[in-house]
């Protein structure tokens, strides 16, 4: 279950440092606004993240399946959108992090 905490994190972290580095660009041409809006996007996803290492261990049902959800709606949208090797290391880390949450389903959610 650590292992799931631990991905959730690493992926939150991630996001963190893409959504920076997008918040920067976006400030260095006119055209480049699509930026600020890729960084705002990025940070709530980090939020996101963040908030289910968090609180995954209190075995909150609702939680477990917006976990659940959110890592499944990061697979499908990075996939359907250009695709290179940033991409795919993301989808590999959402894919491990979902298996660990389903692998590990029986200790997160309630009896």
């Amino acid at each position: 279950m650590q292992v799931t905490r631990s991905l959730f994190f690493l992926t939150a972290g991630i996001l963190v440092v893409l959504s920076v580095l997008s918040l920067l660009r976006s400030f260095m041409g006119t055209d480049l606004r699509i930026y600020l809006v890729y960084s705002i996007l990025m940070a709530a996803d980090a939020a996101c993240m963040f908030v289910c290492g968090l609180f995954l261990n209190r075995k909150i049902k609702l939680l477990f399946w917006f976990a659940f959800i959110l890592l499944g709606l990061n697979i499908l949208l990075t996939i359907f959108d250009q695709f290179g090797l940033v991409d795919l290391l993301f989808v590999l880390l959402n894919m491990a992090t979902l298996a660990s949450l389903i692998i590990f389903r029986r200790e997160l959610l309630p009896q």
